[in-house]
C-alpha cells in the first residue's frame, strides 16, 4: 500500500488489528505455539525471508524512479558486497506502467521511465545473478492518484506478461479493491502465476485488514501484517508491536512482512536503525532496502550488510522470534536457530539507557556449565555463566547469539557495564553517577579499570575506586563519580563515554565501551506554562515531527493546522501523531500536568488513540481508547516531585494510520 496513511479515500485499518498490540511482563519462557493449521505453498520459494530493494520509500513516483535507477542498483548489489550478504531481488513500485492499457488491454511500461520496456530490465539485472520484482493492485487502479491499472480481473493476463517479461517476485497491493473478498481477488492471482509456470514469489500486501497471517500461508509467500512504514521511530515501534506476537504464524515459505527497511533514509539516529535492522532479523522478516543506494552513506551499508545479523534472519530453520519480556519499554525477543543456538534481542523501547537481562535458560537454551556469547554488532564472542543482560542506550539494541558450547572457556568473560543515577545535570552544578562493571562469565576478569570521560570543559572526577585486581562470577567493580558542565553550557544533550578494560584468565586484554548521553537542562519557570511554549528533553512521533501549538501535519515542521476537536478550535498545546513521546524535564518542582485530550478534526471520523502520562517511570494518568467521535477528554496528572514527565501517545491498538493526537491547551503547574 502506498499511501494509506495521508489518503483519507482509502479504508483504514480497522479492529482487525486490535488485537495486535500487547504487553507480557515477567514472561519467563519462550512461547512454544503451533503455526497455522493451512500449508505452505510447496513450490520451494522464498525458503527463508526474501532479501532485495524496493524503491518506494526513498522515490515515491517521482521522475527519478526510472530504469537508470533500477539498473544502478543492480550494480550497487554487486559492488558492494549486497549480493554476496543475501539480497537478491530489486523491486520496482508503483508508477512503472502508464494509467491505460493498450488496444489488446495488455499493461504498457512507462516508456519515459522504461524506455526499452520491462523485459530488458529484468534481463540486465538477471546479467548480474539478481531478479526483479514489479509492483500492482489487486483492484481495479493501483494505490497512486494517477490512476494505473490494477490486476482485478485481469489477474491471468497481467501474471502472463510477468512472466513474459522475466519477473520474478510480484508485490500485490489492496487498493481500488471494489469490496471484494481479500481471500478471493489474492487466491485468483496465485492461481494466475502458478499457471504461468514460471517461479514467483509472491508478496501479499493486504495491509493485516483480514488477517492474512491466518489464512495466506498456501496462497502467498509473504504477507503485510501493518500499514505502511515511514521513516520516524514512532512509526517503526509501532509495526514492530503489531508484528511480534505473530511469531507464531511464520515459516519457511511463508513469512510475516512488517514492511520495507527505512535505514539510511534519514528520519532515524544510526542507533535507531541497528535496532530496526536487528529487529527485523530477529522476526525473520523480510529485509527489503528501501533507501537509495546511489547517495547511500558508509554507515548505511555498515548495517544493511551486517552478515552475522544477517546470519539471523536468513535462519533455514525459520523461526520468528518470541517475546520473552517486555517490562517498562525493555524487550528480550529470543529466536531460535538451527543450531540450536538462540539469537536474543536486547531492546531498549525507552528514552533513556536501561538495565535488559534475561537467561540462557529463560530463552530456551539446556543447562550447562556456561556458555559462548557472541555479540552481533561488535563481531566479539565471551563466555556466560548464563546470564545475557547488558546496558542498553536509549532506543538501541544489543544483538547476541548464544551457545551451549563446550569450547565457551576459549572466549574472555563477558563484562556488563552498568549506569546508576540519572544523566541530567544543571549547568555549574555538580551531578552524580555510579557506574557498575559486572563479570557475567564463569571465569574471572583481572586487572579491572574503569574510565568515564565527558566533553571538552568538563569535570570528571571518580569519588571511589576505578579498579579492582580481580572480578570473579556475578561480582562488580561499583564507581561513584561527579561530572559537572560548565556555567553557561547550552541545554541539550552531550555525549560521555564509559570504557572498562580487563583481562582474561589466558592474558587477553578486552576494552568494553558504553557511550551515554548527559542531558543539560533548567528548571521550568514558577507558575503555569504552556507546554507548547516550553523546551523538551526528546520528542518522537509516528509521522512528522511534534507540533508546538498547532495540529500535526505529518510531514515537515510547522505544517500542521489549529488544533480542533469536536469543533472547538484550541490555540495553544501540542499536536502528535502516534505513536508518540514527548519528554520534559521538571526538577522535582511541580505540581500537575493538564490538557484537553484527543483525536483532531482534521482527519475526518479516522483515528484511535489512547493518552497517558509518566512521571519518572511510573504512569500517573491515563484515559482509555479515544475516537474523532468522542468529544475531548480533560485529563489532569498529579506529578508532584518528579524530575521527568513523559506525555505518551498510542496508537489504541489498530495501527498507526490518522491517529492524529492533541494535547489541547496542555499547561505545566510548578
Amino acid at each position: 500500500m502506498r499511501h494509506l496513511h495521508t489518503r483519507t479515500t482509502r479504508r483504514r485499518m480497522v479492529a482487525a488489528l486490535s488485537v495486535l498490540l500487547f504487553a507480557v511482563p515477567g514472561a519467563s519462557a519462550v512461547a512454544n505455539e503451533e503455526g497455522p493449521a493451512s500449508p505452505a505453498l510447496a513450490d520451494g520459494l522464498a525458503l527463508t525471508p526474501p532479501m532485495g530493494f524496493n524503491n518506494w520509500n526513498s522515490t515515491h513516483c517521482r521522475a527519478e524512479f526510472d530504469e537508470s535507477m533500477v539498473k544502478g542498483i543492480a550494480d550497487i548489489f554487486v559492488e558492494k558486497g549486497l549480493k554476496d550478504a543475501g539480497y537478491q531481488y530489486v523491486n520496482l513500485d508503483d508508477c512503472w506502467a502508464l494509467p491505460t492499457r493498450d488496444a489488446d488491454g495488455k499493461l504498457v511500461p512507462d516508456p519515459a521511465r522504461f524506455p526499452n520496456g520491462i523485459k530488458a530490465v529484468a534481463d540486465y539485472v538477471h546479467s548480474k545473478g539478481l531478479k526483479l520484482g514489479i509492483y500492482t493492485s489487486a483492484g481495479t487502479k493501483t494505490c497512486n492518484s494517477a490512476g494505473f491499472p490494477g490486476a482485478l480481473g485481469h489477474e491471468y493476463s497481467d501474471a502472463r506478461q510477468f512472466a513474459d517479461w522475466g519477473v520474478d517476485y510480484l508485490k500485490y497491493d489492496n487498493c481500488n479493491n471494489q469490496g471484494v473478498d481479500a481471500r478471493l481477488r489474492y487466491t485468483t492471482m496465485r492461481d494466475a502465476l502458478k499457471a504461468t509456470g514460471r517461479p514467483i514469489v509472491y508478496s501479499i500486501c493486504e495491509w493485516g485488514q483480514n488477517k492474512p497471517w491466518e489464512w495466506a500461508a498456501d496462497v502467498g509467500h509473504l504477507w503485510r501484517t501493518t500499514g505502511d512504514i515511514s521513516d520516524t521511530w514512532g512509526s517503526m515501534l509501532s509495526i514492530l508491536k503489531q508484528n511480534l506476537p505473530l511469531a507464531p504464524h511464520a515459516g519457511p515459505g511463508h513469512w510475516n512482512d512488517p514492511d520495507m527497511l527505512e535505514v539510511g533514509n534519514g528520519g532515524m539516529t544510526a542507533t535507531e536503525y541497528r535496532s530496526h535492522f536487528s529487529m527485523w532479523s530477529v522476526m525473520a522478516a523480510p529485509l527489503l532496502i528501501g533507501s537509495d543506494l546511489r547517495t547511500a552513506s558508509d554507515e548505511t551499508f555498515e548495517i544493511l550488510g551486517n552478515k552475522e545479523v544477517i546470519a539471523v534472519d536468513q535462519d533455514p530453520l525459520g523461526k520468528q522470534g518470541s517475546v520473552v519480556s517486555s517490562e517498562s519499554g525493555r524487550w528480550v525477543v529470543a529466536k531460535e536457530m538451527k543450531d540450536g543456538s538462540r539469537a536474543v534481542a536486547l531492546f531498549n523501547e525507552t528514552s533513556s539507557p536501561q538495565r535488559i537481562a534475561t537467561t540462557a535458560a529463560a530463552v530456551g537454551l539446556p543447562d550447562a556449565d556456561a556458555y559462548t556469547l557472541r555479540d552481533l554488532w561488535q563481531h566479539k564472542s565471551y563466555n556466560t555463566a548464563g546470564t545475557i543482560s547488558a546496558t542498553v542506550p536509549a532506543h538501541g539494541t544489543v544483538l547476541v547469539r548464544v551457545f551451549a558450547d563446550r569450547r565457551w572457556n576459549q572466549h574472555p568473560p563477558a563484562v556488563e557495564l552498568g549506569l546508576d543515577g540519572s544523566p541530567l545535570v544543571q549547568a555549574g552544578t555538580p551531578a552524580r553517577l555510579t557506574t557498575t562493571v559486572t563479570d557475567l562469565g564463569r571465569t574471572p576478569a583481572r586487572q579491572v579499570s574503569v574510565r568515564l570521560s565527558g566533553p571538552e570543559g568538563w569535570a570528571v572526577k571518580p569519588t571511589s575506586p576505578t579498579t579492582s585486581a580481580a572480578l570473579s562470577t556475578g561480582r562488580s567493580l561499583r564507581t561513584k563519580w561527579t561530572f559537572t558542565a560548565p556555567q553557561g553550557t547550552p541545554t541539550g544533550s552531550y555525549d560521555l563515554t564509559l570504557k572498562a578494560s580487563y583481562r582474561s584468565p589466558a592474558g587477553v586484554r578486552v576494552e568494553n565501551v558504553l557511550p551515554f548521553t548527559a542531558t543539560v537542562v533548567v528548571p521550568p519557570p514558577a507558575g503555569t506554562s504552556g507546554l507548547g511554549d516550553l523546551p523538551w528533553l526528546s520528542a518522537t512521533n509516528g509521522y512528522g515531527p511534534v507540533e508546538r501549538n498547532t495540529s500535526n501535519g505529518e510531514s515537515a515542521a510547522g505544517d500542521g493546522h489549529p488544533i480542533t476537536m469536536g469543533g472547538v478550535v484550541y490555540a495553544t498545546g501540542l499536536g502528535v501523531h502516534a505513536e508518540s513521546a514527548v519528554e520534559y524535564y521538571t526538577g522535582a518542582a511541580c505540581e500537575t500536568v493538564t490538557a484537553d485530550v484527543g483525536v483532531d478534526d482534521e482527519k475526518g471520523a479516522n483515528g484511535t488513540v489512547a493518552f497517558e502520562v509518566w512521571a519518572d517511570g511510573t504512569k500517573v494518568a491515563s484515559t482509555g481508547v479515544l475516537t474523532n467521535a468522542m468529544p475531548a477528554e480533560p485529563l489532569t496528572a498529579d506529578i508532584t516531585g518528579a524530575r521527568l514527565v513523559r506525555l505518551v501517545v498510542t496508537d489504541g491498538g489498530d495501527g498507526i494510520d490518522s491517529d492524529h493526537a492533541d494535547w489541547a491547551d496542555a499547561r505545566l503547574s510548578c
